[in-house]
């Protein structure tokens, strides 16, 4: 069988949790790819400037990345865990329903500033509690919660495609100079600015947009979520006017065996966590402790920060292109017409589901270093040739497909060899998280500056630059991984042998 009895066992006892735990992962993913189609329409609504908007991606990931470190103190109990998700499911709703109705740049980013909180809730507390009750086999679920972002991702733009504007979307104040959306895009491209009265201008005030209905729909959708995490707690009796309700109808014998396992499952759940936490694997603060840090090489820390920086330049580019290839396809020279646009961000996040799922088989059989090889050289040529077909509207669907594809699996990959490499000691993972998120915050508002200044070619140019880096770090990694590896090597050949019956003997 492809999936081992066992696993298929585990997930039969605890269906309700992991179903609940991906649905909210679908909000988030949900959340996280629609500013990109709509940031056009969005900066009609809000009549800012093109680089006043993308400050709305900065306060979306910077909360994200606050509302990761917040979500921890959630865990210590079931009910805990399972409020704040009820909670930060239902959030995302409302911000939903209430992006139509900010006019203001600032409102707008306010909102997703409160949307951001919850993501990073949602990110922390459904990964903790899949790998307390997976523990060990935890890893395949991991895979299928991931899988949930990128299912989401795909569907909000789809959403979005429909109300996009076809037509220029005009912005008026009646006291400043007023453009339409093409005006925009040629500005954009340093193209030619036409004039402002060969367009009919709206009253002061008004916007003529209709992405609104799109959020509405969203909102909609997203509601079932925080229906299933009710559901779970009104399962697991955690609602306090369920907590009095009489008991299942089981033999006290019965509920005492049942009491006793959940008893020693949740010791062994404890113990495990404490287990990870006292080997670096809890936040970021506890990873940066002095005596957490000493005693290590040179080499060690150089993993981390080098490690980092690449998931910096890489997930940058994931959320650049994410949140700019609209803008870039609709501006000259490209000028392709909204809707056709609008696909591109659910055929990037496609192609980046797709490629998660298939680096599952693929790292059985190659190594995390061969992969990360080929995927950050795969990015490059893509970003290339892309600079050089930039005329050409096919190959620039082509391109974000293969994009998606080499981008995806990029992080897995990253942690698996970091963390191979170190032993399982040391704070990898929560370096590569966090150096993962801090990429996409700035690059995304790195990218949409030069945008706004250089016009759209340069996004390509940016991302063709920011992969280079990203491949030059890579290099720099696997020389602090060779140093890293003769520093083992010497260690272990110092240190006695420990043999079977527990007797120390000198090395041979």
């Amino acid at each position: 069988m492809i999936v081992d009895e066992r696993i298929i066992g585990l997930f039969r006892r605890h269906w309700q949790h992991t179903l609940t735990y991906w649905s909210v992962f679908f909000s988030f993913g949900l959340c996280i790819a629609f500013l990109g189609p709509t940031i056009l329409d969005l900066r009609c609504q809000t009549q800012s400037s093109l680089q006043s908007i993308t400050w709305v991606f900065f306060s979306q990931q910077f909360c994200l990345l606050v509302g990761s470190s917040v979500g921890g103190f959630f865990k210590k109990t079931l009910l805990c865990a399972l409020s704040a998700l009820f909670l930060s499911s239902l959030i995302i709703s409302l911000v939903f329903a209430i992006i139509p109705l900010c006019h203001n740049v600032l409102l707008l980013a306010v909102a997703m500033a409160i949307a951001g909180l919850a993501m990073g809730v949602i990110d922390t507390i459904a990964n903790i509690q899949l790998v307390k009750i997976y523990q060990k086999d935890s890893a395949v679920f991991l895979q299928a919660l991931h899988f949930f972002i990128g299912f989401g991702a795909l569907v909000s733009p789809l959403i979005a495609d429909p109300f996009l504007s076809e037509t220029n979307c005009v912005v008026g104040n009646g006291t400043e100079n007023s453009t339409a959306m093409e005006h925009l895009r040629n500005a954009l491209a340093g193209g030619p600015v036409h004039n402002v009265s060969q367009y009919q201008l709206p009253v002061e005030g008004e916007v003529i947009t209709q992405v609104s209905y799109a959020f509405w729909i969203m909102a909609l959708i997203n509601l079932p979520v925080p229906l299933a995490v009710f559901m779970l707690m009104y399962r697991e009796r955690l609602i306090p006017c369920c907590m009095i309700s009489s008991p299942r109808l089981l033999d006290r014998d019965e509920l005492a065996i049942e009491t006793q396992g959940k008893d020693k499952e949740k010791d062994k759940q404890e113990s495990e966590s404490e287990d990870l936490e006292s080997i670096g694997h809890g936040d970021l603060f506890s990873c940066c402790r002095k005596n957490a840090l000493q005693g290590f090489p040179p080499s060690f820390f150089g993993i981390h920060i080098l490690g980092g920086m690449v998931l910096f330049m890489t997930d940058g580019i994931v959320g650049a292109y994410a949140g700019f290839v609209y803008t870039y396809a609709v501006s000259p020279p490209m000028s392709l017409a909204h809707k056709s646009a609008g696909y591109l961000a659910s055929i990037f996040w496609a192609a980046i589901t797709v490629g998660r799922l298939a680096s599952i088989p693929l790292s059985y059989r190659f190594q995390p270093v061969r992969l990360l090889l080929v995927n950050l050289a795969g990015v490059i040529i893509t970003l290339l040739l892309l600079l050089i077909f930039y005329m050409s509207s096919v190959f620039l669907f082509v391109g974000t497909c293969l994009l998606g594809l080499f981008l995806s699996s990029i992080f897995p990959c990253m942690v698996a060899f970091t963390e191979d490499i170190l032993d399982y000691q040391g704070c990898a993972t929560t370096v590569l998280v966090t150096s993962a998120g801090m990429g996409e915050m700035v690059l995304q508002v790195l990218v949409g500056s030069i945008i706004h200044s250089q016009g759209s070619y340069s996004f390509l140019l940016s991302g063709m630059i920011i992969g280079c880096i990203g491949f030059s770090l890579f290099f720099g990694l696997l020389f602090f991984h060779r140093m890293h590896k003769n520093y083992q090597t010497g260690n272990s050949k110092k240190s006695p042998m420990v043999n079977e019956s527990g007797l120390e003997s000198l090395p041979q």
